[in-house]
Formats: structure tokens, sequence, C-alpha cells
């Protein structure tokens, strides 16, 4: 089953990425899919879909380079840098994808501009003034 949900996520990306086709991203979710974000924000399917349909139109030209892939048990975790042809910064994306029944159940998704990493390492110190 490892194998299997990681090469669900994969084809999810890969589809999406070439076809834009957020229809066949949808029929990789199960009804009940849930998005959350590291606000405590949540969407449900619809929800979510409905803000990749909207969005597509400015990210159709994402460049997405997969770093590492790993699964264990019903989780797949995704690394990856995404960056834009000719705007906006690079991005490193860590999405935690759970599976149930065959179907991606729920995501989580954690979203840093590259440039920012280093400021990110010491986020415990009080800002500088």
């Amino acid at each position: 089953m490892t194998t299997e949900n990681k090469n669900i996520v994969q084809k999810a990306l890969a589809e999406l990425i070439e076809t834009g086709d957020v229809d066949a991203l949808g029929r990789l979710l199960s009804d009940g899919f849930v998005h959350h974000r590291p606000d405590a924000t949540s969407r449900t399917k619809a929800e979510w879909l409905a803000a990749v349909r909207a969005s597509w139109e400015k990210i159709a030209d994402m460049r997405v380079e997969v770093l590492h892939v790993l699964a264990d048990g019903d989780h797949v975790v995704m690394y990856s840098r995404r960056s834009l042809p000719d705007s906006g910064p690079e991005v490193a994306v860590v999405d935690i994808w759970r599976f149930d029944g065959g179907l991606i159940a729920e995501a989580w998704e954690v979203i840093e501009p590259v440039a920012q990493a280093a400021a990110n390492l010491a986020w415990w110190e009080p800002a500088r003034r």
C-alpha cells in the first residue's frame, strides 16, 4: 500500500502540473477530504479544489522539482521546490498526505520562500531592532 500511495501522490501532482486538470486531482480525494494549513485554517474538498482552480491561471507555468517522496503506512510526505518562470520567489514545500481506502483523505501543506529560510532558522530569537 505504501508504494501505491506514493504513486497516487506523484500521479496527482504530475497530472495537475502537466494538464491543469483539477477534476483529475479531485477524483483522487475522498469525499471527506480536508486540507490543513499552518495558520489552523482548513478547507473541504470542494473549497480546496475551488481554490486550486481559482489560482491555476497564476501558477499554470509553475516549475516543480520533487526532491523527496517518503511513505509510511497511510501517510506520504513530499518535499519539493517550486517556482514561477518570471516572477515570485522560489518556495520550498512540504506536503503530507493521509490515505484512507485508496484515496487522499487529508493533506497538510507548509510553504516557505527559500530566500527567507535563513531567517527562520532561529525563529525563537527576539526580532532585532
